[in-house]
């Protein structure tokens, strides 16, 4: 028998609550303690693990990181972090819960960790590659045992487990401070169109508009309307004010990292109003170069960030190309709510990379160099190009050789075609 105790990442949902006496049964624990992270999730998710964690007669730990989590979102926005172009929530969030789980497993001399998670999604791996970091052993009942949710239903029932093997209804829900996903029942029919409920964040798009002014150091949001915020409740702020305009629905088809096409709902008001704003403030700032590359090094850190990796050592070095480029990324963005989007309608910052002056159709010249001095780029623009098309190789018109004859045939004397 193992013996000792485990840290199971719980949740009270189906998956987390049959754990705790299989982790027992099947695996010989004495003792599992459960631990929730708080990244921003509903307080009614708190309860019912709470509630759920006491008729288990399990030791229930909760550890407040939403600022550590609020801070990682802030380093997504410096990046431009997206994955197949909606905002990593879920993503970031994983790396974040398995630090902190580990933490208290560390505290109370835990052997081992455990998590819910299936073989055929991505937290697993994002779980896992913080976890074994560590010299814990790491469990996973739900793959290892190769669980199907009827199942464990079935297992609960039997149990007399208290679950709700609903969770929240027909859909697979997780939420966090920066993201709401929804997926699963229906929804995985990708010619389904989702009801409205699916959504909680966002209101339905409408005529109405609003604008406001969010002002950045560095890369970071620091401000709205020149009310200064701390991460945590900045991000709350946005999510309510954005949402309310339809601002950031994603409904796409998702290739995770096992290789599965899988299909997701997300919504991500403050991530999508954020990102515009610091993407139309790198806009102005920000070189043709430094923007070209950085949509190279963004790609990247998006990859790695995807797949919770976010202590990779790549990262470091790509960490270092955005705090070069951010020195730079300060002033305000106006941002106007508009159609279901978050628009950016003005900029403006004291490192702007613009002359209204230079680029003004009403001026002759551009610090001293003369509109006629254009000519001999013109004159060199494209030099290769012509002379390539020039150079080309007549292509012969279709039907080959003109010594071909109708048929298909060569016309050779003595020939018979049969």
């Amino acid at each position: 028998m193992t013996g000792g105790t485990v840290a199971l990442a719980f949740s009270g949902g189906l998956d987390t609550t049959v754990c705790v006496p299989l982790l027992k049964e099947e695996y010989g624990y004495d003792d599992v303690i459960g631990v929730t992270v708080d990244v921003g999730q509903p307080e009614s998710e708190f309860a019912e693990a709470h509630e759920t964690a006491d008729a288990l007669g399990v030791d229930h730990y909760v550890v407040d990181a939403k600022a550590e989590f609020a801070d990682l979102c802030f380093e997504a926005v410096q990046a431009n972090a997206s994955y197949q172009g909606y905002p990593l929530g879920t993503a970031l969030a994983r790396p974040v819960i398995a630090e902190a789980i580990l933490g208290v497993a560390e505290e109370q001399g835990c052997t081992a960790l455990a998590h819910g998670c299936t073989g055929k999604g991505n937290d697993q791996l994002r779980f896992e590659a913080v976890w074994r970091a560590s010299d814990l052993d790491v469990i996973a009942p739900v793959r290892e045992l190769g669980l199907t949710r009827e199942w464990e239903i079935d297992y609960a029932d039997e149990k007399g487990l208290p679950v709700e093997a609903g969770n929240e209804g027909e859909w697979s829900i997780d939420t966090n401070l920066w993201s709401r996903s929804v997926e699963g029942g229906q929804l995985e029919d990708p010619g389904y169109e989702p009801p409205a409920d699916i959504y909680n964040w966002t209101d339905a798009p409408s005529d109405e508009t609003e604008t406001i002014d969010i002002e950045f150091e560095q890369g970071v949001p620091v401000a709205v309307d020149g009310d200064e915020m701390e991460p945590v409740p900045l991000i709350e702020h946005l999510n309510d004010l954005a949402g309310s305009y339809g601002v950031g629905r994603t409904d796409m088809m998702e290739d995770r990292m096992l290789g599965l096409k899988v299909r997701e709902n997300y919504e991500h008001p403050a991530a999508t109003t954020l990102l515009t704003a610091h993407e139309a403030l790198e806009q102005l700032v920000l070189t043709k170069d430094e923007r070209d590359f950085s949509q190279q090094v963004s790609q990247q850190w998006s990859q790695k960030a995807y797949e919770g990796l976010v202590d990779h050592p790549l990262m470091d070095a790509l960490n270092g190309f955005f705090e070069g480029t951010q020195q730079k990324v300060t002033g305000t963005v106006t941002i106007k709510f508009e159609g279901g989007q978050a628009r950016p309608v003005a900029r403006e910052s004291e490192y702007a990379v613009y002359s209204a002056d230079a680029a003004s159709f009403d001026t002759e010249t551009v610090n001293g160099i003369e509109q006629g001095d254009a000519t001999g780029v013109a004159k060199y623009h494209g030099f290769q190009s012509r002379l390539a098309n020039a150079s080309k190789p007549e292509l012969k018109p279709d039907g080959g050789d003109e010594a071909q004859n109708a048929s298909g045939s060569t016309s050779n004397d003595g020939a018979i075609d049969e």
